[in-house]
């Protein structure tokens, strides 16, 4: 514990040594002038805290803290539109997660016809390649494990060919946003998706 704080006072000691030996009088001058002003400069309070008021001085820093203002119009704007994204996407959200990563359906296994339909009304419908996905015509949406990425599970459109490709419901749920809410989109998916496009 001594070891640290005997290094942290090392430059200090040093500053003194180069201080009482060096014979050049502007240098000492300079450097008597740096350690003051370096040492005013980590005063934690200005002149006007002296009076014994130190909240003033805080309070009267250079740079305010940024914070952001629920006064300003348009932050608010914001956070009313975030919270009515919000409002809108999470059920589906839910439902999409609830779909993959729960044992409601084991792998390989289609979706009911209630699920199915909140699933293709409010996701396919949405995804920026829809028609190339359900291709000759949708069958069924099942649940199963990617081909590449073996342990992640995702939604796959069976066509009535018997093929099967996956989709993504986030690509979904973005241009659903994009679509829905053009003005906050791309803030929106920026700020709440792990990845923006």
């Amino acid at each position: 514990m001594a070891a640290p704080l005997l290094l942290r006072g090392l430059p200090l000691l040093r500053l003194r040594f180069c201080y009482q030996r060096l014979p050049n009088p502007s240098f000492v001058q300079l450097s008597s002038r740096l350690f003051s002003a370096a040492s005013e400069s980590a005063q934690p309070f200005d002149d006007a805290a002296s009076d014994g008021d130190q909240t003033t001085a805080v309070l009267s820093a250079k740079d305010p803290p940024n914070y952001p203002r629920w006064s300003d119009p348009d932050y608010r704007k914001w956070k009313d539109q975030e919270t009515q994204i919000l409002k809108d996407i999470e059920p589906v959200i839910f439902l999409a997660k609830e779909i993959i990563h729960s044992d409601r359906y084991m792998d390989g296994e289609c979706l009911t016809a209630e699920d199915e339909k909140i699933v293709v009304d409010k996701l396919l419908a949405y995804h920026p390649h829809s028609e190339d996905k359900i291709g000759c015509g949708l069958d069924s949406i099942m649940v199963d494990r990617h081909p590449q990425f073996k342990r992640s599970r995702c939604l796959f459109v069976v066509r009535l060919d018997g093929g099967w490709i996956d989709f993504s419901y986030q690509k979904c749920l973005r241009q659903y946003i994009r679509d829905k809410y053009p003005s906050y989109a791309e803030k929106f998916i920026k700020e709440h998706f792990k990845r923006g496009s």
